[in-house]
């Protein structure tokens, strides 16, 4: 039996915000549904849902085995409304989900294991094993946690960070990326996009990587401290004890710059320092041997 119950969310402020993919910001209660039951802690103030429970508002909906949904007495609301139940006058402020956890907003999707929204600071912390973030043809997975900042569509992966987009793969301890709306010109070099639209297909801006970084194509490994890439115009930048490798040669300095897209690479040593290199050329094979006609047979011996 399905049991259902709205919420208003905590985030309905005096100045309203655009509804973002994987947030459950807006206008409107949050719905929250569940297959096996709703529990209401009239003293704690908390909501439970248990069994294929569902939180949507908006185009987002979470997905999880259950449901706790924190909320507080809305301002305002009379003193009837409030001893009526959270239906009438409360406000969620936090929401967390448990177990085989899903969210789905516009072109955005994410898993885990466990969840958790802070509403008021619009944050989400995924936590758990085989984390993931899927936006359009990029992806962002992490070992220890997953965080997303919706008012900025920011997220934030720490631990074996990686993040595959277009026949590329960007790896580092931890990884930081920028998110914005499809159709969106990029931003000038070294800011971060605004980051507020309206849902629908987004597209990674930038991403910057600390801490062994390593960017890998078809044809080339980047090895360094840090990293920042920029899928706009394929540009890779890393810095500190970089590496290029191209099959059998390798490139050794203190700043590289690789243009994904053309294949060109730049080296630059530190201040009063070289580049230092290795270059295998290609071996030659020697030409076959030309086509002779055969040996004529020895004549008779006298």
């Amino acid at each position: 039996m399905r049991v259902a119950w709205a919420l208003a969310a905590a985030v309905a402020l005096a100045t309203p915000v655009a509804a973002q993919e994987l947030a459950l910001t807006g206008e409107g209660p949050v719905e929250i549904l569940a297959d096996e039951a709703i529990e209401w802690r009239r003293d704690d103030q908390v909501v439970i849902a248990r069994g294929n429970a569902r939180a949507m508002r908006g185009t987002t909906t979470v997905f999880a085995d259950r449901l706790i949904a924190r909320y507080r007495d809305r301002q305002g609301a009379p003193a009837a409304a409030a001893a009526a139940g959270p239906a009438e006058a409360g406000e969620i402020w936090r929401l967390q989900a448990e177990g085989n956890v899903r969210i789905v907003g516009g072109n955005d999707r994410a898993e885990a294991d466990r969840a958790v929204y802070d509403l008021d600071r619009r944050v989400l912390v995924l936590t758990g094993r085989a984390l993931s973030l899927t936006n359009g043809a990029d992806r962002v997975t992490a070992r220890d946690a997953l965080e997303y900042w919706a008012e900025r569509r920011m997220a934030v992966a720490r631990g074996d960070a990686v993040i595959t987009s277009e026949n590329r793969r960007l790896e580092a301890e931890t990884v930081v990326a920028y998110f914005v709306p499809e159709g969106t010109a990029p931003a000038p070099a070294g800011q971060a996009a605004a980051g507020r639209g309206v849902p629908g297909a987004n597209r990674l801006e930038r991403a910057e990587a600390f801490g062994d970084v390593r960017i890998t194509t078809a044809e080339e490994v980047l090895r360094g401290d840090r990293g920042v890439y920029t899928p706009g115009d394929g540009i890779a930048r890393i810095f500190g004890n970089v590496r290029i490798t191209r099959g059998q040669n390798q490139l050794n300095g203190a700043y590289g710059e690789v243009n994904l897209k053309t294949g060109v690479s730049r080296l630059m040593p530190a201040p009063g320092g070289r580049v230092a290199g290795m270059i295998v050329p290609e071996e030659r094979r020697p030409p076959p041997p030309a086509d002779l006609p055969p040996a004529p047979a020895p004549g008779p011996r006298r």
